[in-house]
């Protein structure tokens, strides 16, 4: 049930039940006992209250007290309204203890503590102005509920604490207007630490709000602009950007609104009828740089793959040997797979320090066809230099002695003899994926780091309780095939081990793009031994 912010003459309802007794008509009298034994429905009351401690002391009833919690609504027939207790009252005591100053959420524990019985002290005196005051000038309490709407056995005790702020960058920077066969339309675009979530229309804030005041009935909501039945000027179209903006600045400023699934889906979701028909930026990085595609919000990979490809002219070799990537981390990397929506990817990644996490890499372990392609694609081999230079000062390529050598030819117009040497070295076109769990089953299990390359497949295994590991080496000639289940985040392989025929387990959360980067390997040594054929 949700809790209700209630205040002056409005009477009580809950669960379609009206309270006969408003909060002005309650009689007013000094602390007094009130028992409540809880029946089928629970103890039937809402409590609201302040969600820190201490506070101005205040007068009730001709005596000064601390900040009081108080009962903003009672359950008509229920238990609590029974007992006595009225809505309005502020309470003194919970089973004994004194809970003046308290905050919400310590009352709360003491009235969950007392089981089925409950001993409150309490002041019966109508919701003055101040209490009303408080929220109109941005005071929000927290909010519990003591009944069992749902379940005879279980009570429920929805508890908001709108205390912990959090500060996240949104912006509405711009707003766009869309024209289709139906209607024309503003679309405001939310931006998020400078990356386009997507876009919104006015009426998409409005539902916004109706929703969020129906889930957090007892917080203050910033005030929304007003509807404007005729044509808006740019002027006051850019007015209403500000107040949307500040709206949303406000309300994702407390972290439990700001989680909750009607703010993410507002943000992060593409469940606008419109968002088809809504064009938002993507950064990818491409060579070191910032490249900015304005894509429909639905695209998936493949179609904004075909854009990069248009950006950078690339030629159909080049491309088939290259594929948009999530960053991971500095050292993994991700190959995006043609139905998934980069978009989505890189939205949800606005805390990441770099520009953006979907970037360009080559998609080829065979060296002696990525030397053919930097001969005829200039491009393909600027793709292949940057890559190389960042693997290297991150150490997926083990440079050892040849750093310095290598720093000394980090030149674009030197790069044919910076890749000639960063191919010699170990790591160079290969793929390492992140520790996981490893097991040979019936045998041995433990953790293990998977490297993956044209040549050879290695896992460094560390058992449980020993400092020093071993590597399995497999030639791919020795593998005998390889399976991935996603459900169990399961990938297997099987493989010759002089004449017997083994199998392991990694568990991995890239479960997946194992199998994917083993398909390529795959592919390339079968198209290799056709050449060679």
């Amino acid at each position: 049930m949700e809790a209700s912010n209630i205040n002056g003459d409005e009477l009580v309802s809950i669960f379609d039940k009206k309270c006969t007794m408003s909060a002005k008509e309650a009689p007013t009298s000094g602390p007094h006992s009130i028992t409540i034994c809880k029946s089928e429905s629970g103890f039937g009351f809402n409590v609201k209250g302040q969600v820190s401690e201490g506070g101005q002391l205040r007068f009730y009833c001709g005596q000064l007290y601390a900040p009081l919690q108080h009962v903003s609504a009672v359950l008509h027939g229920g238990a609590a309204y029974k007992a006595g207790l009225r809505q309005g009252d502020r309470i003194v005591e919970v089973n004994g203890v004194n809970v003046e100053g308290a905050n919400h959420r310590q009352v709360v524990e003491l009235i969950k503590a007392g089981g089925d019985r409950l001993d409150l002290l309490v002041i019966t005196a109508p919701m003055d102005n101040s209490d009303s005051s408080a929220n109109c000038c941005g005071y929000n309490g927290a909010s519990a509920t003591y009944d069992d709407h749902n379940s005879v056995n279980n009570d429920v005790y929805r508890y908001y604490d709108y205390s912990e702020k959090r500060s996240l960058p949104i912006t509405i920077p711009n707003y766009q207007t869309v024209s289709t066969e139906d209607e024309q339309f503003v679309a405001y675009s939310i931006h998020m630490a400078g990356r386009h979530l997507g876009s919104r229309r006015f009426s998409e804030f409005l539902q916004l709000n109706k929703l969020l005041k129906e889930e957090f009935s007892d917080f203050s909501f910033p005030k929304l602009p007003n509807r404007w039945p005729f044509r808006m000027s740019e002027q006051q179209l850019d007015g209403r950007r500000r107040l949307l903006e500040q709206y949303l600045e406000k309300i994702c400023a407390v972290k439990v609104i700001a989680d909750c699934e009607i703010v993410q889906e507002f943000l992060m979701e593409d469940s606008s009828s419109s968002s088809p028909v809504l064009n938002v930026s993507l950064r990818l990085i491409v060579c070191g740089e910032t490249l900015t595609l304005n894509i429909k919000r639905h695209s998936d990979t493949h179609q904004v793959y075909q854009q990069v490809l248009e950006h950078l002219k690339l030629s159909p070799r080049a491309a088939a040997n290259c594929a948009l990537f999530e960053m991971i981390d500095d050292t993994h990397f991700r190959r995006l797979h043609e139905r998934e929506c980069p978009h989505n990817i890189y939205i949800q990644n606005y805390s990441s320090a770099a520009s953006s996490c979907i970037v360009l890499r080559k998609w080829c372990f065979d060296v002696s066809t990525e030397e053919k392609l930097c001969e005829l694609d200039s491009r393909f081999k600027a793709i292949c230099f940057h890559q190389a230079v960042e693997d290297i000062n991150c150490g997926s390529i083990r440079a050892g002695e040849k750093l310095y050598q290598l720093k000394a030819l980090q030149r674009d117009d030197r790069c044919d003899q910076y890749l000639n040497l960063a191919r010699q070295l170990e790591g160079y076109s290969s793929i390492s994926f992140p520790q996981c769990q490893f097991e040979v089953p019936e045998t041995e299990e433990g953790l293990a780091v998977l490297t993956v390359d044209m040549k050879i497949v290695s896992l460094k295994v560390q058992k449980d309780h020993v400092q020093k590991g071993r590597t399995i080496s497999l030639k791919w000639s020795n593998i005998i095939g390889y399976s991935v289940f996603p459900e169990s985040h399961v990938f297997q392989l099987k493989y010759f081990r002089g004449d017997s025929e083994k199998e392991l387990n990694l568990i991995s959360v890239f479960c997946e793009s194992i199998f994917d980067v083993f398909n390529r390997v795959s592919a390339e040594l079968k198209a290799s031994s056709s050449n060679v054929d």
